[in-house]
């Protein structure tokens, strides 16, 4: 099913939510707000609890077996048509993507074609399929917004998650040097290339620090953890936060009495 498609048939009446490692180890939030948003859209958020990681470490590392063994895991908990939603670019990515280079001449790669045509990273998704509509709640504030590599060079979402942050009436978007560079993390790059990934986050940051945001969101928890680590490493008051989590955080209704 094509993004066309979907935006033609209107609003899904259900989808799979894939909740990424990293979002279940270290910001569970950002998978609890993701279902947050999408049910006060009235849709029904399937979490399969057989879910495990999407295999892009053992595929960028080489091992392509085990990345296909890991991957059938997760192909086959999302039966059907519904759209699958990742709060994550670089999982996303490598679902609806490297899937496709990972399972070529497989018996089974029809199947894995399918399910690539149905996923979508949660910005872009809550932009060009329900085309949601945000009423802002919150105190102003300033923020910067980092997208990944794969958020914004594969998947494209980078203007999404701006017009998110834009269509929050009392947050000012602000913008800094080195925001579109990688932020270091990569994955096992981190681990195998550590000097190089600490220089590069360490320019990132400075450029972020100089801003002056009072936090960085983007949509990928693995950058988050590198940028956040070296913020705080300095002493930085700037929070970094899931965009799931200040989408809902600014305009979740409180309870009337």
């Amino acid at each position: 099913m094509s993004h066309a498609s979907l935006a033609t048939v209107g609003r899904p009446r259900r989808v799979y939510l894939f909740g990424t490692c990293l979002i279940d180890l270290f910001f569970p939030d950002a998978g609890v707000d993701s279902v947050r948003l999408l049910e006060r859209e009235g849709i029904e958020v399937v979490y399969p609890q057989g879910q495990t990681c999407c295999g892009q470490p053992a595929y960028n590392s080489g091992y392509h077996e085990d990345a296909r063994t890991v991957a059938r895991q997760q192909v086959s908990l999302f039966p059907g048509d519904d759209p699958v939603i990742g709060p994550s670019g670089s999982c996303a990515s490598m679902m609806k993507h490297h899937y496709l280079d990972l399972f070529r001449g497989e018996p089974d790669f029809a199947e894995v074609q399918a399910l690539s045509t149905r996923i979508f990273e949660l910005t872009e998704f809550l932009v060009r399929v329900l085309n949601i509509d945000l009423k802002d709640l919150g105190a102003p504030q300033k923020v910067a917004i980092h997208t990944s590599c794969h958020a914004r060079r594969e998947m494209g979402v980078a203007g999404d998650a701006e017009q998110l942050v834009d269509s929050l009436g009392n947050v000012e978007r602000v913008g800094f040097e080195r925001q579109t560079e990688c932020c270091g993390f990569g994955g096992t790059f981190a681990v195998k290339h550590a000097p190089i990934s600490a220089a590069m986050v360490t320019d990132k940051v400075d450029t972020i620090d100089a801003s002056a945001p009072d936090r960085l969101v983007g949509g990928d928890c693995g950058c988050l953890m590198n940028i956040g680590g070296a913020l705080e490493k300095r002493g930085s008051s700037i929070r970094v936060q899931h965009i799931a989590s200040l989408l809902w955080e600014r305009t979740d209704e409180p309870p009337s009495n």
